[in-house]
């Protein structure tokens, strides 16, 4: 019998609950790597999914701390977008996907599990990625660990640690 290891599923699955906002780290720069922060820019940064639909699903999301998109700059607006492109040419290069889903889930309503915190989803896209397992066993199988994946995509984000946005 095989089985599937995904021991960071409970926390998700239980609903232990998050202190505090995970999109709130203005200042936390020294919890990147624990939070799984991949790059900052100016006005917002991108960041791992602890729950992944895929492997790399990665979210855009902006330091302030809103669900409104009318209450962000053209400043904050254009560099959050730049950094949607950038992750989807970082997975592009690293994963090799065959297609992506990019997006905002503006409410609970339409799914937004941090409906109080704007964030963009980025999650790469695999012919056959998802199978039997989410229907029968409300379970998704995401074959890499996130901290090797924490570790790939951090390198292959370094070098636009220094670049202008």
């Amino acid at each position: 019998m095989d089985c599937l290891w995904a021991p960071w599923r409970m926390t998700y699955i239980n609903g232990e609950p998050q202190k505090g906002c995970i999109f709130c780290l203005r200042g936390l720069e020294e919890e990147d790597a624990r939070r799984q922060v991949l790059l900052r820019g100016r006005h917002a940064f991108i960041i791992m999914n602890r729950f992944p639909y895929t492997n790399g699903h990665l979210m855009v999301a902006p330091y302030r701390h809103s669900a409104d998109l009318d209450d962000f700059s053209e400043e904050e607006i254009v560099e959050m977008y730049r950094l949607v492109a950038l992750a989807r040419k970082v997975l592009t290069e690293v994963s090799r996907p065959e297609g992506f889903n990019i997006g905002l889930n503006l409410g609970r309503a339409a799914g937004a599990g941090v409906p109080d915190h704007l964030h963009y989803h980025v999650v790469p896209r695999w012919q056959g990625d998802t199978n039997f397992m989410p229907v029968f066993a409300d379970v998704r199988v995401v074959p890499q660990h996130l901290e090797e994946t924490y570790r790939l995509l951090r390198r292959a984000f370094a070098p636009y640690a220094d670049r202008p946005l």
